[in-house]
C-alpha cells in the first residue's frame, strides 16, 4: 500500500498493492497499522454505497460537528471524478480543492478528512461508489456547497450537464458559507 500526499494537507491518495492473476485480483483496502503510520488515526463506524448512472454529480457535502465525518472513498465499479474542498478555517488551503479520478481499474482510494466538503461526478454508467465513514450520518448536521461555485472554480470537465438532486441544485455559494471547522 502506497499513501501519497496531495497539495492539500491531510488529503491523501491511497494506492493499494494489487495482486492479479488469471483468477482475478486481491488487494488490501484498509490496514489500520499502515494508516496510523501516515497519521490517519481514525475508527470507521459506518459504510455507505451508492450506484449512479453517468453524469450524476453528488456533492459537495459535509457533516457539521459533532457529526463531522472523515471518509475513505473508492469506486468498486466504473469511475468518478472525486473532489474535496478544504473547509478548515485555520488551514492555509482553506477554500482550495483537489480532485482525482477513482476507478475500478486503478483501485485507488481517497482519504478525505473531517473538515472537507466532498463530491463526485460519475464518468460511467452503473458506477458503484463505496466509502467508510468515521461518524454516523445525522440529517440535522448535513451541509453542502454549490458544485459549480464560481469562487471555488472546480474543474469538473468540459461541457458537463450533471444530473443533480434537488438539494444540490440549491446549495449555498462558498461566499455565503460560514465554516463550522
Amino acid at each position: 500500500m502506497k499513501i501519497e500526499k496531495t497539495e492539500i494537507n491531510d488529503l491523501l491518495i491511497i494506492k493499494p498493492a494489487v495482486f492479479e492473476d488469471e483468477r482475478g485480483y486481491f488487494f488490501e483496502s484498509y490496514n489500520r497499522d499502515k494508516f496510523l503510520a501516515h497519521g490517519i488515526d481514525v475508527t470507521f463506524i459506518q459504510d455507505n454505497e451508492s450506484r449512479s448512472m453517468k453524469n450524476v454529480l453528488r456533492g459537495l457535502h459535509f457533516q457539521r460537528p459533532p457529526f463531522s465525518q472523515g471518509k475513505l472513498v473508492r469506486v468498486m465499479h466504473g469511475s468518478v471524478l472525486d473532489v474535496a474542498v478544504d473547509l478548515r478555517q485555520e488551514s492555509p488551503t482553506y477554500g482550495k480543492w483537489a480532485s482525482i479520478v477513482l476507478s475500478d481499474k486503478n483501485k485507488w482510494m481517497y482519504w478525505v478528512p473531517a473538515g472537507f466538503a466532498h463530491g463526485f461526478l460519475t464518468l460511467e454508467d452503473h458506477t458503484v461508489f463505496f466509502y467508510k465513514c468515521t461518524n454516523v450520518y445525522d440529517k440535522a448536521s448535513e451541509g453542502s456547497i454549490r458544485w459549480d461555485d464560481p469562487d471555488l472554480g472546480i474543474d469538473w470537465g468540459k461541457d458537463i450537464h450533471p444530473v443533480l438532486s434537488e438539494k444540490d441544485k440549491i446549495s449555498p455559494l462558498f461566499k455565503d458559507f460560514i465554516s463550522p471547522f
